[in-house]
């Protein structure tokens, strides 16, 4: 799979039926390993490495309704308090951090309410945090590295 722009991490991949997974230890099973996985488990990795977050405190690829329709979001990582805390939205790494990338993570996050949204594509990284009165959201100064 293609280099991405987070810190080494070890995945357990193995092949099953003539195809690569890679068991994602949130939802403690072996999933295909698309682009997309590939970048979501190096998010869940830099999660509970990194930021030191429990897998216990994060739900990943569930069902929300949000405007009357059923959507699926990445990831969510909760506060201790059940609260949504970061909303994540994965992209493949050819995949461009778009405004529509933008407008589909706000979507999940007008149902969500939480604080922090990360959108990635693996390569490229956006940060963006509600202002005060969470109306609105606070962009980041650039797209950020994480190496």
């Amino acid at each position: 799979m293609q280099q991405l722009n987070f810190p080494d991490y070890q995945f357990l991949i193995q092949e099953q039926e003539q195809k690569k997974v890679i068991f994602d230890p949130v939802r403690k099973k072996f999933i295909p390993l698309t682009p997309e996985e590939w970048v979501r488990q190096h998010c869940l990795a830099h999660l509970c490495s990194y930021y030191n977050i429990p897998p216990g405190l994060i739900a990943v690829e569930r069902e929300i309704q949000a405007f009357g329709m059923r959507k699926r979001f990445d990831i969510v990582v909760f506060a201790t308090n059940t609260k949504p805390s970061i909303l994540i939205e994965c992209k493949a790494p050819e995949i461009v951090i778009s405004k529509d990338t933008l407008i589909q993570a706000a979507t999940y996050n007008n149902k969500l309410d939480s604080r922090f949204m990360w959108i990635t594509n693996g390569l490229k990284h956006a940060w963006f945090e509600k202002n005060i009165n969470g109306t609105a959201l606070i962009p980041p100064p650039e797209l950020i590295s994480l190496k």
